[in-house]
């Protein structure tokens, strides 16, 4: 019998398994670690590098270029970003233990401390940015010293998009639409971290960031590709707020469920991508923002929300229409031209007549942000089975193959020098060929099996003594344990590609 419960005698296993087989370990440990800070232990960064490496092919398929830029900025950034004024969380305070929590859906003024049992009391709202020093305080107007070295670490890797856009135009021969992605930290200083994963101080984001006419956003080029594609919806608002609903993406922007073609392209594309590195379709829905919950920057914005069997749903994925916010706002702060000439301004300058030119506008931005470290926990929560097998309870991680740590753990059958020999030698060939393999000669057999079951290796391949004598090598697959008997010189192919036999 299969099984993917994740709780076992009030333990969490997921938790102990990234724990104990090297996918994350907690930060600071031997300092008595500190909450909201965790660290990737080997097989982890491997994890998480299979789902970067698939984001960052998947979106340049789509044409977009990727930056780079700094997590730290000055004030005047943020300011005009309005991060300082809006980036807020409600809080409450024990009157008991002093301790601070977010308000949401667990916890608000009307029940209990979670940590005592005290009375908790309204203590008003929280800015959630890290504030930091650059270089020394100086600076002086008006016979006031200023202090100008007062900085941020930042939320989310766009605004570096942002302040680039007018060097981007111009790298993209001052057309719209395009696109451009970036992947990196990003920090918030959240309140009450106490689940894993999902709510952490430092965490990887990858961020689109799409530029377009604003006049055009019902027209994008590519929308046949992804108009039949159906999606599970929860709209926010309207007169089927918070019922899920089915429906394909043509059906949903014609009807005014989500708002725009764009908006409706990227969160198909959000949908197959989170399909594609192995999140099942059946615990994904998308749920727009109600009102009260849009970010201060949003014209509209859906969660593409995962079903853990531990946190319910939980975004790992937010889709928004920006509109012209960032820019304007920058534009207006900084004194930057951030404004494009309409689509006809290039027809007209080539025929000579610029003076009928009209007066430029500001893009509008759709946004699809990922949280990498909740993919991450969705991926290793829903790769997770138990089942017996004999007289013995399996725990297999069942990773698409191209996400999977490693590919393959190569075996001698016995502790023998031959055998050993000949299995390194098969070990360093596959490692020649760039495919991430591991060498175990620890333990009998079964037990090395089962280890690489439980952190997800989708092949096993073992050296006895008829390999010496034919130069073949058993295969072993993961979800199903068959074996199949192949020649050394096709163990690449079946690594890569897999085939029936």
């Amino acid at each position: 019998m299969v099984s993917t419960d994740i709780k076992e005698g009030g333990r969490d296993e997921i938790a102990e398994l990234a724990r104990r087989r090297g996918f994350l370990w907690l930060a600071f440990e031997i300092y008595g670690g500190a909450a909201g800070f965790y660290d990737y232990a080997p097989l982890g960064a491997l994890l998480k590098r299979r789902v970067e490496t698939a984001w960052r092919a998947f979106y340049t398929r789509e044409g977009f270029y990727e930056i780079e830029t700094t997590s730290v900025a000055p004030r005047d950034v943020f300011e005009a970003s309005g991060h300082l004024e809006s980036f807020t969380d409600r809080t409450v305070v024990c009157k008991h233990c002093k301790t601070f929590f977010r308000v949401d859906e667990g916890i608000d003024i009307n029940k209990s401390c979670p940590e005592c049992g005290g009375e908790l009391e309204a203590a008003g709202e929280f800015n959630l940015m890290f504030q930091t020093r650059i270089g020394v305080p100086k600076g002086e107007r008006g016979g006031k010293v200023l202090d100008k070295s007062e900085g941020y670490l930042r939320p989310e890797t766009a605004q570096g998009t942002f302040l680039n856009f007018p060097r981007l135009l111009r790298f993209n021969r001052d057309k719209l639409p395009f696109g451009v992605i970036q992947i990196g930290k990003a920090y918030r200083n959240e309140i009450s971290p106490r689940q894993s994963l999902i709510r952490l101080r430092e965490f990887t984001i990858a961020e689109a960031e799409v530029f377009v006419y604003p006049e055009e956003k019902n027209k994008h080029p590519r929308f046949e590709e992804v108009k039949e594609r159906k999606l599970r919806l929860v709209p926010g608002e309207g007169a089927q707020a918070q019922e899920e609903m089915e429906k394909t993406v043509e059906e949903a922007v014609r009807s005014g469920t989500i708002a725009n073609e764009y908006l409706g392209y990227h969160i198909a594309k959000v949908d197959e991508f989170l399909e594609g590195i192995g999140i099942p379709r059946d615990k994904l829905r998308f749920r727009q923002h109600e009102p009260e919950e849009m970010a201060h920057y949003a014209r509209d914005c859906w969660d593409a929300e995962f079903f853990s069997d531990r946190y319910a749903w939980m975004e790992i994925v937010g889709v928004a229409d920006r509109g012209d916010y960032d820019l304007s706002s920058h534009a207006s702060y900084s004194n930057t031209d951030m404004g494009v000439y309409p689509q006809q301004q290039s027809q007209v300058q080539a025929e000579g007549e610029a003076e009928k030119a009209k007066a430029k506008i500001i893009p509008h931005v759709i946004e699809p942000s990922y949280g990498i470290d909740r993919i991450i926990y969705a991926l290793l929560e829903s790769s997770f089975y138990k089942e017996q097998v004999g007289k013995e309870k399996r725990k297999v991680l069942r990773f698409k193959k191209e996400m999977a740590p490693i590919r393959a753990a190569v075996f001698p059958l016995l502790n023998r020098d031959e055998l050993k020999r000949k299995a390194k030698e098969v070990f360093q060939d596959l490692r020649n060929e760039a495919i991430f393999v591991e060498y175990d000669d620890s333990g009998s057999i079964g037990r090395r099996y089962r280890r690489q079951d439980e952190i997800g290796t989708p092949y096993c391949v073992t050296i006895d003594y008829d390999t010496l004598e034919d130069d073949t090598v058993t295969i072993r697959e993961r979800d199903t344990m068959k074996q199949v008997r192949v020649p050394v010189a096709e163990v690449k192919e079946v690594l890569l590609k897999g085939r029936e036999r």
